[in-house]
């Protein structure tokens, strides 16, 4: 975990958002001591569970055989 100062953090907060938004944790102290962690979001319930039901169905979708050759065109499929 990155420490920075509260001056320091004040001066380079965009940077620092940057370094939060890659993943890394940063501690800022005043005086010496710990004030704050800036650190990422954790990820809610939910995301994680829609995350899991996209990975299978891709490995569903990647194991299933076409049924056969497309044999409709673009503009057929949007009725045009």
């Amino acid at each position: 975990m990155k420490t920075v100062t509260a001056a320091e953090a004040n001066r380079n907060f965009s940077a620092l958002l940057k370094e939060v938004a890659r993943g890394e944790k940063v501690l800022v102290t005043s005086r010496g001591k710990p004030v704050a962690t800036i650190a990422p979001p954790e990820r809610p319930a939910e995301d994680a569970k829609r995350e899991g039901a996209r990975q299978r169905l891709l490995a569903h979708l990647s194991s299933v055989k076409p049924l056969g050759p497309i044999t409709w065109t673009r503009d057929e499929l949007y009725g045009r």
